[in-house]
């Protein structure tokens, strides 16, 4: 059962990220659109947007000379 959670967060997260770079084929957004629940895309979808706020920040910091 557990497995089977792992997968669909894991599935949850690839198609987030492939959303994020604009990348998704039409079928496969289909198909996630069926699958995927709401509630795991928004949450996945919220984290993704800190951790990609917080990598842009880091980058940053450590390029310019502060």
């Amino acid at each position: 059962m557990s497995s089977l959670i792992a997968r669909s967060w894991i599935h949850t997260l690839k198609a987030v990220v492939w959303s994020f770079l604009g990348l998704r084929a039409r079928g496969d957004f289909d198909r996630d659109v069926k699958q995927l629940k709401p509630l795991q895309v928004i949450a996945v979808g919220l984290v993704a947007v800190f951790v990609f706020v917080g990598a842009l920040a880091v980058l940053v910091h450590w390029i310019v000379p502060g």
